[in-house]
């Protein structure tokens, strides 16, 4: 079975329900109220809400897969896709599959040479993008020579690519008559480049599909169940997450904006049940909640069953916080990486919110080890790599033999987190194998000391990275961000700090924004670039 089977499932037997909606909360800061707008002047309600049935949804895919292979588009062929998050993104990814390409999903916030190098990287020979990067693909248009194809959607395609919509109503809505096999090639996802340049990650249609089964088991999505995603598509989470909806054939949300007042108007008025978060946002939801600047009285919840939050370490106090206010709703954890498609790999649990803190057990069809330098499994209670083995472990790095033999040992893969398990079998997060700091031959891991100074109540958000110090080698840094309206000192923070160990309280304080990316996760390397030169604008704190 291939994923794309599940679209033609559901078009046939739900050909005029609704799969997709799509809202732009902006239309509101311009005076249309989506709840209002259709009633008012239909045409212009397209700007803030939009919606694709199962039916069309299916037609779109096979026009667009059509298409393709009407460029000359075969088998083993790569697409990539450079779009923000739209009603239009998932009929191109699955157009993109059904021509028996490859889909190259890629990070809208690359730069021009990011995308010059993943598109050389992947060998993609078509590059379809929206109207937001257009001065980027201007800026590399010329140094792209192997790439002969260019697709524009929206409105004013510029003279050196195609008018996507244009170009579809074309073709046939009939399915293209390509062989697809599960173990065929379906798929080039990009790391998120911590280390330099994206590596190139290669997975199978049977990875794909794995992603879908993983998902549904893990959150049992039913057909009345309606699903708002926020985060990229483009990564492998939100759209892994999405999978289960396509497995049930139910409603999804797709939300242009982050904004907590957007999300809680979007929960209330399409009538969700399932949302996943990203840990950024569910502070700022609860802070607004506090703030008095959202009114739950005004939003109608009662169809919201499940809130889950995964990408990065999710802090015990923050769930608490959740459940103080949505005591009803069930919460889980997932933990997932590109190389092995996205959530679930690891996976908390609805039962198990008495573990909150833990990343959880290994998921569905999925297996886990924690291994020490010599790749023994370490005792418990002790902490090393994690490696997992399943269905969604990738292929290996596209092009990359050196990177993929580090990363793959036989069927189980590194993740390159270090983790410990307790004694009853769920496994805990310590840090980054790469953020862990070394200081005068202890290791510490920022994770944890990042976890405890949330329980400040006027800290935001935290990051603690090492930077060099002559006598130690490494010590920490602490990067706090306080709340909206919060004050505090160096002095305060380093005080609340002596509820560590003394090893582990940062020697160094800082009060900044602490910089995400658009799937949540702390932009360390930043941090690092910016400050382990030892430029640090900080007070050091006592030792």
């Amino acid at each position: 079975m291939l994923i794309t089977n599940y679209l033609e499932d559901n078009a046939s037997k739900f050909p005029g329900e609704v799969a997709l909606v799509e809202l732009n909360p902006e239309a509101k800061e311009n005076g249309i109220d989506w709840k209002e707008a259709e009633l008012v002047e239909p045409k212009r309600s397209e700007a803030y809400r939009k919606e694709l049935t199962w039916g069309e949804f299916e037609d779109r895919a096979n026009r667009t897969a059509n298409y393709f292979i009407s460029l000359g588009i075969k088998k083993g062929d790569k697409v990539a896709l450079l779009l923000m998050n739209c009603i239009e993104w998932l009929p191109i990814y699955f157009g993109i599959l059904k021509s028996g390409a490859l889909a190259v999903p890629l990070n809208y916030r690359y730069t021009a040479d990011e995308i010059a190098y993943c598109m050389d990287l992947s060998d993609s020979i078509v590059l379809i993008f929206g109207p937001e990067f257009l001065s980027r693909i201007e800026e590399i248009n010329g140094n792209m020579p192997n790439v002969p194809n260019m697709v524009f959607v929206g409105q004013g395609a510029p003279a050196y690519a195609e008018n996507y919509e244009e170009s579809i109503h074309k073709m046939p809505a009939t399915k293209p008559a390509v062989e697809i096999a599960p173990t065929d090639e379906g798929a080039i996802y990009f790391s998120s480049g911590t280390t330099g340049f994206p590596k190139a990650i290669l997975h199978s249609h049977a990875s794909i599909i794995s992603a879908c089964i993983t998902e549904q088991a893990h959150h049992n999505q039913q057909k009345d169940d309606v699903f708002l995603c926020i985060p990229p598509l483009y990564h492998t989470g939100a759209k892994m997450h999405w999978f289960g909806s396509l497995v049930s054939a139910s409603k999804a949300v797709i939300l242009k904006g982050t904004r907590a007042e957007w999300i809680m108007d979007a929960l209330s008025s399409e009538k969700c049940s399932i949302v996943w978060l990203l840990v950024p946002w569910c502070q700022d939801i609860l802070d607004a909640i506090d703030a008095g600047q959202i009114n739950l009285a005004e939003h109608n919840l009662d169809r919201l069953r499940l809130m889950h939050i995964g990408a990065q370490p999710v802090p015990p106090s923050l769930v608490k916080r959740w459940k103080a206010f949505f005591p009803h709703h069930e919460y889980d954890t997932n933990y997932g990486l590109s190389e092995s498609l996205g959530p679930g790999c690891v996976h908390l649990g609805v039962e198990n919110i008495h573990k909150v803190g833990a990343i959880g057990v290994a998921g569905h069809e999925w297996e886990t080890k924690i291994l020490d330098e010599d790749f023994n499994e370490v005792e418990c209670g002790k902490i090393g790599e994690l490696a997992v083995k399943g269905p969604g472990v990738m292929l290996c790095y596209y092009k990359n033999e050196d990177a993929t033999a580090e990363c793959l040992r036989g069927d189980w893969l590194m993740t390159g987190d270090m983790a410990m398990e307790d004694e009853d079998g769920f496994i805990f997060l310590v840090d980054r194998k790469k953020d862990v700091v070394i200081s005068g031959g202890e290791n510490i891991y920022p994770v944890q000391i990042e976890d405890f100074l949330r329980n400040n109540d006027k800290i935001k958000d935290v990051a603690v990275i090492g930077i060099p110090d002559n006598r130690l080698g490494e010590i920490t840094l602490a990067i706090i961000e306080l709340k909206a309206g919060a004050e505090s000192t160096i002095e305060e923070m380093d005080e609340f700090c002596n509820g560590l160990p003394r090893y582990k309280r940062p020697r160094k304080i800082i009060f900044e924004e602490v910089p995400r990316n658009p799937t949540g996760k702390i932009e360390k390397p930043k941090l690092r670039d910016k400050y382990a030169g030892g430029a640090v604008v900080a007070k050091q704190v006592s030792s």
